[in-house]
């Protein structure tokens, strides 16, 4: 017999819901404030979890045990499996000095860290964005920036930053098609709905991106290659999510932004180039005058070679991620295997849901078609473009492996518990509280979006957590469900940069280990001000016009 979810075990909203913040506060207040290191913070909040599921809310002690065991199992694959392999790549370019030949090549488009910044953090971001999601843009450009020289802190928080806008369209559309399949959105018009929302964040990210790491001023600077960056990103967005579909809306706009980006860097450069790899931390002046680039002069052989283990990366994200490649791969290998003691043995409850509606847990073993495993095969290759042998590669990765289990650990527990929030309706109780809102509701709503991204690390989970929700209460306050749909997965990108797996994946990239604290006490400011931004623009959509043009 199924166990039913209660969402108000106390009959007192307001008590539940301060129950069920009990777990993310505790794993929050200890990671940003106590700094406790990122894997026992994250026990403490399961802990919570785990108290508050069985305690607060009546949940069977063996489906809460089953819950976080599942939880588990998917942080490993996809999300630690993603990591590994791209530290891996990231230890055997730096083992063998190409790493610093991809540095210096970089600095020969501009030595200007801003503009650095923009190329690698938003534009080259955006594009693993597109082609896998699932932590793999922050651990790519996030290691590449430490490699230029980036303070840590800089290299990981500004990724994070960077990684919104294109966050909705991730994994070639993947959150958006979720949302219509699981809720029945229909997919075009929501795809469209969320292509009239973000555009306005694609070109407003760059600028506070450049003014997070360098101020104002020196954001000023720079503004025309930063509208640049901007316009020819938020432009494709809009155009392909309204008039072709989900799955190419970030790599279109990703190769373009590049390519306009590199191209009036060939005829623009700022009068004064920042060379601070700090957050905010160069001279008063803001910069210096351009000077003759000292560039190391490497042969084309040379460049090549450095060049080429991440363009095999890029090749083999993007062929992964294609459709097609997805289900060849799972036909050859892909076992299912349903979670006994869970499966189908927790049953959401209306008004989640029009009807109860029991809660699958089958674990996917998709080993050959995880984005991961297309990372380690390229970084394979790579290591043979660079020069390894297979011993060589071998303890290399070993070593990898070190250097990552307690990150590997980390992000086991979080998506532990945000599995057990899941299942137990914990979190269900808090979106609920968003929903009361009434009027207010489609600020509140895409706050929604925000809350669940932050607690699970993926704007596909939030979307299906609460996008049913979502077009319950569009419907029953004579809203546009698509907007409020919509509203979801664009208020989600901005929890995004504050989720905790996202968070281990920078410290991780940057080897910044320990420091997770630091990384979320510096993005968090920015994730809830972007994301009541968020707000606003959804509220004007519903209410005012002339923004309630682009609902219709």
């Amino acid at each position: 017999m199924a166990w039913q979810q209660i969402y108000d075990p106390f009959g007192n909203m307001f008590i539940s819901t301060a129950l069920a913040a009990v777990p993310v506060v505790v794993m929050l207040v200890a990671l940003g404030f106590f700094h406790i290191k990122a894997h026992i913070a994250a026990g403490m909040g399961l802990a919570a979890a785990f108290c508050v599921a069985v305690f607060g809310y009546g949940m069977p002690v063996g489906l809460a045990g089953n819950a976080a065991i599942f939880g588990g199992l998917t942080g490993l694959l996809p999300i630690g499996w993603i990591v590994l392999n791209i530290i891996f790549l990231q230890q055997l370019a730096e083992g063998n000095g190409s790493f610093k030949v991809l540095q210096d090549s970089l600095s020969g488009i501009t030595e200007d860290r801003r503009l650095q910044l923009l190329l690698i953090a938003f534009c080259f971001g955006a594009f693993f964005e597109g082609a896998a999601g699932y932590g793999t843009p922050v651990a790519v450009t996030a290691g590449i920036l430490i490699g230029l020289g980036f303070s840590p802190l800089a290299a990981s928080g500004l990724s994070l930053i960077a990684n919104t806008a294109p966050v909705a369209f991730g994994a070639l559309g993947t959150p958006v098609i979720t949302l219509a399949k699981v809720h029945g959105y229909d997919l075009m018009e929501v795809t469209a709905m969320i292509g009239r929302q973000l555009p306005f964040f694609s070109l407003l990210v760059p600028f506070w991106l450049i003014w997070a790491f360098a101020g104002r001023k020196a954001m000023m600077e720079i503004w025309p290659a930063i509208l640049v960056t901007g316009l020819s990103f938020a432009i494709p967005q809009y155009l392909v999510s309204n008039f072709i579909g989900p799955e190419l809306v970030d790599i279109i706009a990703a190769l373009v932004s590049m390519v306009a980006l590199v191209s009036f860097l060939k005829v623009w450069q700022p009068k004064k180039i920042w060379t601070s790899p700090s957050l905010k931390g160069h001279e008063k002046d803001g910069g210096e005058p351009p000077r003759p680039k000292t560039m190391v002069a490497y042969s084309g052989k040379e460049l090549l070679r450095a060049w080429t283990p991440w363009l095999i990366l890029t090749v083999f994200v993007f062929v992964w991620g294609l459709p097609p490649v997805k289900d060849y791969l799972n036909h050859l290998f892909l076992a299912k295997f349903p979670m006994d003691g869970l499966n189908n043995l927790v049953e959401k409850m209306p008004p989640v849901v029009t009807s109860p509606h029991k809660e699958a847990a089958v674990y996917v073993l998709n080993l050959l078609s995880a984005t991961g495993t297309g990372i380690l095969l390229s970084a394979i290759v790579g290591a043979f473009v660079m020069g390894y042998g297979p011993v060589a590669i071998v303890k290399t990765f070993l070593r990898t492996v070190w250097l990552v289990r307690m990150s590997l650990l980390t992000i086991v527990l979080m998506l532990a518990l945000g599995t057990l929030t899941r299942f137990s309706g914990t979190d269900t109780t808090l979106g609920l509280a968003f929903a009361n809102t009434g009027v207010l509701y489609p600020f509140f709503g895409t706050l929604m979006g925000w809350l669940g991204v932050a607690m699970t690390g993926s704007d596909t989970a939030s979307n299906v957590l609460f996008g049913g929700m979502q077009k319950v209460a569009a419907d029953q306050l004579g809203l546009n469900p698509n907007l409020m749909g919509a509203a979801n997965s664009s208020g989600g990108v901005m929890g995004k940069m504050i989720d905790a797996q996202s968070i281990v994946v920078a410290s991780t990239a940057t080897r910044w280990f320990n420091h997770e604290g630091d990384i979320l006490r510096y993005v968090f400011f920015h994730s809830v001000a972007l994301a009541c931004l968020v707000g606003v623009l959804v509220t004007l959509q519903a209410y005012v016009p002339p923004f309630t043009l682009m609902v219709h």
